[in-house]
């Protein structure tokens, strides 16, 4: 796993905008290990003849989040856009779930604070705060 050398908050926040994408979703996993979940990045998953892929796959226990990153730098992103990803993630989600037998925790992360903290049960959460909500989530 890459070190990203973050010491401090500002070099997270620094990082978080500098990297491309597929490095955010890097980032976002190595965060999941930094806690203590085992962490793998870009799974493909076969659902019958459907691939479906999650950003981020991350368990610790029995508790497994499937994560769909979201590195968008403009506002100008819609808040319909962001509704539109929640639903398919937790479509996804729901496949993986009835396919693994498992319960799966959805969560998008974000670059930047969206206008919305959760959408139909599915929380979003912005990288500068994951780390507390690995900490502070039930």
């Amino acid at each position: 796993m890459q070190d990203f050398s973050i010491k401090s908050i500002s070099d997270l926040e620094s990082i978080s905008y500098q990297v491309k994408w597929q490095y955010f979703e890097k980032l976002v996993a190595w965060i999941f290990d930094q806690n203590g979940f085992c962490a793998e990045q870009n799974v493909v998953v076969k659902f019958g003849g459907q691939k479906r892929q999650f950003d981020v796959i991350a368990e610790k226990y029995d508790k497994i989040f499937l994560v769909e990153c979201k590195k968008w730098k403009s506002s100008k992103q819609k808040l319909s856009a962001l509704k539109s990803a929640v639903k398919k993630h937790a479509e996804r989600c729901e496949m993986y779930s009835i396919k693994e037998g498992k319960e799966v925790y959805p969560v998008i992360v974000t670059l930047l604070e969206e206008d919305i903290t959760d959408h139909d049960g599915v929380p979003i959460v912005p990288i500068m705060k994951l780390d507390w909500f690995l900490n502070n989530c039930e």
